[in-house]
């Protein structure tokens, strides 16, 4: 039996180590997962500096990381939808299946989940981590491990896009090209999209969401006023946006968010900015505009899985930089800092290409 469990641990504020960690003990439903891929998230990064995100407040060590994907090494007594050596992508949120919210569906809105990586619950970037069987989606075997760990964001924006009821014609803005802003492209894109402008600060993310196959991208002027940037974004596009997408949370995003989408649109905010924020709401409710939250995401991993597998959408692009679990620290620093263009940092926990049947 392996006894290396290396595990990357945030203690604080700045404070990340690689510590071995004992192999955890499974239950009768849950899986023991030989870990194979974990990308790192903004949230990640937000507790590497900050400690907390809103409520989420870290007061003892934690195994930081959940957009991951591994290798069935050992099954509990009850499990029967999978077996040992089964590549698999993790869903990192398991509910209790019980309360009002998980019998309605809404699993995501459960009082009692338990999510990778979210104060007090431990992620998964170590060797070997457990998980609820039923939480892990099989993968087809052309689909690589690196593509599997990129179904955590890829579900964000299949669940947004769900939220904004992006369809056939639909003509979509989304606030913000970073990894969020670009998935949510990809997921608009497959859903039947007919126009998508995607704004952003940054030249070269706009530049990578061209390449994505956004219709339109918009450099967005510091110094310049939401009025003035909606008449950029009504005479960029063919009409005023019906669907409008925030994936920053600023404040000024959101309100631009509104002031841009058509009358009887629907605005939805992904990025979690500050907890209160002024909005122009005798706007949106003088123009029937509905204004609906996103958290997480929802019975949306299978679709994003098949987006990815029956090749509708290709999440490749987005992996710019690749590490070892031995250089977690440098994995970390190059993904706050943005160096080298980076969009998604992708660490490997075993050598790379170890677990893909085909080389992609």
């Amino acid at each position: 039996m392996a006894t290396d469990n290396l595990t990357a641990v945030l203690y604080g504020i700045e404070d990340l180590r690689l510590e071995q960690r004992p192999i955890p003990e499974i239950a009768d439903d849950e899986v023991l997962l030989a870990m194979d891929s974990v990308g790192i998230c903004g949230s990640d990064v937000h507790y590497l500096a900050n400690g907390r995100i809103g409520d989420f407040v870290l007061t003892k060590p934690m195994v930081i990381g959940h957009e991951a994907a591994g290798v069935v090494a050992k099954l509990g007594k009850k499990v029967t939808s999978l077996k040992v050596g089964d590549r698999v992508a993790i869903e990192p949120g398991v509910p209790c299946r019980y309360c009002d919210h998980c019998k309605q569906g809404q699993y995501n809105l459960c009082a009692e989940i338990v999510f990778c990586a979210t104060p007090p619950y431990d992620g998964n970037l170590t060797r070997y981590y457990k998980h609820a069987a039923d939480f892990c989606f099989k993968l087809p075997d052309h689909v690589s491990m690196e593509e599997a760990a990129l179904l955590e964001p890829l579900s964000v924006g299949v669940h947004a896009c769900r939220r904004a009821g992006v369809g056939l014609g639909s003509k979509v803005l989304i606030l913000g090209a970073g990894p969020i802003g670009l998935v949510t492209l990809l997921a608009a894109q497959a859903m039947g999209a007919s126009e998508i402008l995607i704004t952003d600060l940054v030249q070269q993310r706009l530049d990578v969401a061209k390449e994505l196959g956004a219709t339109y991208t918009l450099l967005l002027q510091k110094d310049q006023t939401a009025e003035e940037t909606v008449k950029v974004v009504h005479q960029t596009m063919s009409s005023a946006p019906d669907k409008a997408i925030d994936c920053c949370g600023a404040e000024s995003s959101a309100r631009l968010a509104i002031f841009a989408t058509r009358s009887g649109g629907v605005v939805v905010v992904v990025g979690m900015g500050a907890p209160e924020v002024k909005l122009p709401l005798i706007n949106a409710l003088a123009r029937e505009i509905d204004i609906r939250g996103v958290f997480r995401y929802c019975n949306d991993y299978s679709a994003a899985l098949a987006l990815v597998a029956s090749g509708k959408v290709n999440v490749k692009r987005l992996v710019t930089h690749h590490f070892d679990i031995t250089q977690t620290a440098d994995a970390f620093e190059t993904s706050r800092r943005g160096l080298g263009g980076a969009i998604k940092v992708m660490i490997h926990v075993q050598p790379r290409d170890t677990n893909n049947p085909i080389k992609f």
